[in-house]
This record gives structure tokens, sequence and C-alpha cells, in this order.
């Protein structure tokens, strides 16, 4: 059995869970606090020295870090990561577009807000912040308006890196009432079998 290393609160840990769901894979979810430093023990470093979640225990002494490798690995073979090689390089385009030009500005701004509460210090860092998240935004907005999920009309893994974030990131003060294909986007996904929200 799988067990994973991860704060539910987190999209990057997340992506992990909601895949896991979707799958019908049985697994172990560890709970790490990382304001509390869980991430920094020694027995953590053994697993990913980088000190990050999620952490993937594959069971025989081997692990995975970095979510959107995570989700290739366990999508493997499944109709969430595509076979054809022109669409599984479109899927991880956009895994890349999540981490470099998404994840910085919407998930940084969360994490200001939603986990520190939005200190002084960092007031001017989380509003600059906004426009670079918009610009992702309109990226997905653009490309949902021409189909169904982010790669064409079947959900994939890249679908989930996005929206591990993007359905929050209100929580980061992004206002989604003027990207109504990134709504329409987000219930379709809420509306598949085994979905599980980020709470659970």
């Amino acid at each position: 059995m799988y067990k994973v290393y991860g704060d539910i609160q987190s999209g990057n840990c997340y992506k992990i869970k909601l895949l896991l769901s979707f799958l019908g894979l049985e697994h172990e979810w560890i709970e790490v606090d990382i304001l509390a430093g869980e991430t920094h023990t020694d027995d953590f470093k053994k697993m990913n020295p980088n000190t990050r979640i999620p952490v993937l225990d594959l069971g025989d002494g081997k692990y995975l870090t970095e979510s959107n490798a995570i989700l290739n690995y366990l999508a493997d073979g499944s109709p969430f990561l595509p076979e054809d090689r022109y669409q599984r390089a479109q899927v991880l385009q956009w895994q890349f577009f999540e981490q470099y030009s998404h994840e910085p500005y919407i998930a940084t701004a969360r994490y200001i807000r939603k986990y520190l509460g939005l200190p002084k210090e960092r007031e001017a860092e989380y509003h600059a912040k906004q426009e670079g998240g918009h610009k992702a935004l309109a990226v997905m907005e653009q490309q949902l308006t021409q189909t169904d999920f982010i790669t064409g009309n079947s959900l994939t893994i890249a679908d989930i890196s996005l929206y591990a974030y993007t359905h929050v990131s209100h929580e980061g003060g992004f206002d989604l009432s003027d990207y109504g294909s990134i709504q329409t986007w987000i219930k379709t996904i809420e509306q598949q079998e085994n979905y599980v929200g980020m709470s659970v």
C-alpha cells in the first residue's frame, strides 16, 4: 500500500489525494505540519533531502517527490495519462505551466494569506503576485473556451495539477467571476466519480 506524506490543505499534496481517489487506490495518508518544521527532521530528510511535501513512499525503500512527478507515476497506464506521444507531451506542457507560471503566483499568494495570515512584511509580495496569477488564469480560460478539459475532451493529470490551486485561488485573493470557462471546468471536475474535496 502506498503511503503519502503531505498536508491536505496544500494544493501540491491534494493533487495526489485526488488522483488516488479517482483511481480507487488504497493508501495511507500521513499528515505533515510544515509550519511546525516536520519536514526538517532527520527521518523526513531521508525521504526527501529537499524538505518538501508531498512524498510518496512506494513501500520498497523507494520514494518519489515533486507532485507532478508523483502524478505521472501513479497515472501511468490509466486514462489520466494518454499513451499517445503528443498528447502525453501536452499533459507535461501544462504541468510545467502549472509549476512555472501558475503555482508561483496563485499558490504563493494563498500561502501568504491562508497559512501566514498576510503579515505586514509580506503584503507587498502578496499584492505583487496578483498580476502573474491573473495572467495564468487568462491562459487557462482561453484554453477552456476551446476544450472541456485542459488538453482536450478527457480529464487528465494536467487538469488535476491545475485544479488543485485554481479551485481555492480565492483564498489567495483571486476572483474567478470573470473566468466563466474555468468555473464550468471546476464544476465538471467536482462532478466526477470518486471526487474528494480538499478537506478530506
